[in-house]
């Protein structure tokens, strides 16, 4: 693993020191509340944008945690007398966790940081020195091998995977081992794949200082560790999916022909997912000239699964190779050389007729139903992560309204959701709103405008009264024919149910 630069790793057949190491992280406080204890709010956001000087200013004294942060996340050499009053030094030494420089100093060969789980576990997530923050504008050049930490998209992804207990999950391209951590709390197996044989060593040393269980690593692309015969109730995945000229850095970028290799990841999903079970990926798609994009990410879904698809975000194609370019540092390099690395992703996306590109989530859930249901949308909003819950339950209600049909949903029984609120726009001064608003404050965070009889409604939805007989008496009240308001309304009771605005009273 030296050939191209990088250093050796930790041993990862080790598990007792590992666990020995983490006992000396955790009694020194060497955790994210730790961390934010002792650098302060500013210095500990500056971490994750790179910047250690705040770091390094906080941590000028000798206590046990300000040697660790020194240590591990500053990469700073440090005194063999100061680690060895924290850590079983000698051992760490052996395993490779750590290595003599100078006289009487070690340093850390890995990056260890701290990271805290969804239920307020202690983790910590290894990655090559100096990647420990992932995404564009992190750490400039690097290596084609090395394995990243923990960036927004890693995060992202943490924070929308549903999180019901289930027998087995898959997680594909693991890099640093974030996705199989967490997946490790509710998967009886977790199985994770890189094609870069340093990410499987990394996550071993992320899943054993976090005292998780082990999962079973598989080296190769995607799927093509797994036999043909496997399947699972959750697959998740944050690959390489950047769509640039070729495949210079692994880490990030995709090495098919645009966004071929998130197409066919989405595409083979399907066949390897056990009934209800979800497949979760970030990815990036094209916009590609005369092509509708919600048309084009609908035909990468496989039969025989739902799929909610979520645009975040767009860029044009000059601001898309501005970003991957300045990630990879091309920026601080050669003029000319940058220049025409531009170029070439330029010509790349002309090419291939693309304006833009999308990046989003994408989520599969596999069905019995002979009519799945895809949705793909554009939400840029501000969301309420973790959306774990509101995903399951999104497409627990598309199951509850394929099941029901009109006179089937008249006689259901609503609940207004938890938040929701209701807001009249309209001039100053005016009677009457020129329209109705009802606005979430969880989950995604949606507004959708409705009628009168829509506000009313929903705002009278407590699980007592059914569907019919609610718009009964809002028809009484407004003078309107029963028959008329039961038979126009089902079609708006179905798009709050189905954007959650209103839960079936079950």
């Amino acid at each position: 693993m030296t050939d191209s630069g990088l250093a050796f790793l930790p041993a990862s057949d080790r598990p007792d020191i590992a666990a020995r190491l983490r006992d000396a992280l955790l009694a020194a406080s060497f955790t994210a509340d730790g961390l934010l204890d002792l650098l302060g709010a500013p210095a500990y956001a500056a971490l994750a944008r790179s910047e250690t000087v705040p770091a390094l200013r906080a941590t000028r004294g000798d206590t046990p945690l300000e040697t660790l942060v020194r240590l591990f996340l500053l990469q700073q050499p440090v005194p063999h007398a100061r680690v060895a009053a924290v850590l079983p030094a000698e051992e760490a030494l052996e395993a490779g966790w750590l290595t003599r420089v100078g006289g009487d100093e070690v340093a850390a060969t890995v990056d260890v940081r701290p990271y805290g789980g969804p239920g307020g576990e202690d983790w910590f997530i290894v990655s090559d020195l100096g990647c420990a923050v992932g995404g564009a504008g992190g750490i400039g050049q690097r290596d084609e091998g090395v394995v990243l930490g923990v960036g927004g998209a890693s995060t992202t992804l943490a924070g929308i995977t549903v999180r019901t207990p289930v027998a087995s999950a898959l997680d594909l391209g693991t890099g640093s081992g974030i996705q199989a951590l967490h997946a490790a709390q509710h998967a009886t197996r977790v199985t994770a794949t890189d094609l870069n044989p340093r990410a499987l060593h990394i996550t071993a040393l992320t899943l054993a200082l976090s005292g998780a269980p082990a999962a079973d690593l598989r080296e190769g692309s995607l799927f093509e560790p797994v036999r043909a015969d496997e399947t699972f109730d959750l697959i998740v995945s944050n690959p390489p999916f950047v769509i640039s000229p070729g495949a210079r850095l692994t880490y990030r970028d995709g090495g098919m022909g645009g966004d071929d290799l998130c197409r066919s990841l989405v595409q083979q999903a399907g066949e390897r997912l056990n009934e209800g079970g979800f497949a979760q990926f970030l990815a990036n798609w094209q916009h590609v000239a005369g092509e509708d994009w919600q048309d084009r990410l609908r035909s990468w879904v496989p039969r025989g699964c739902d799929a909610w698809i979520v645009q975040r975000e767009v860029q044009d194609v000059t601001q898309y190779a501005e970003l991957w370019l300045r990630d990879a540092g091309d920026h601080r390099g050669d003029p000319a050389e940058y220049q025409a690395r531009y170029d070439a992703w330029l010509d790349e996306f002309e090419a291939r007729k693309a304006k833009a590109v999308g990046f989003g989530w994408i989520t599969l859930r596999r069905t019995g139903s002979a009519e799945p249901v895809v949705t793909a949308e554009e939400w840029p909003h501000p969301v309420e992560q973790p959306l774990g819950d509101t995903i399951r339950a999104h497409f627990e209600r598309l199951d509850y309204l394929r099941e029901h049909d009109d006179a089937a949903l008249l006689e259901s029984h609503f609940k207004l959701a938890a938040e929701v609120v209701q807001e009249q726009v309209g001039l100053p001064g005016a009677e009457d709103p020129e329209h109705v608003v009802l606005r979430q404050h969880r989950g995604m965070r949606r507004a959708t405008k409705v009628d009168t009889v829509g506000a009313g409604f929903a705002g009278v939805c407590d699980g007592t009264l059914s569907a019919g007989r609610i718009l009964d008496a809002i028809a009484q009240l407004m003078d309107e024919d029963p028959v008329v308001l039961r038979d126009r309304t089902p079609a708006q009771i179905r798009l709050l149910v189905e954007q959650g605005f209103l839960d079936p009273a079950r």
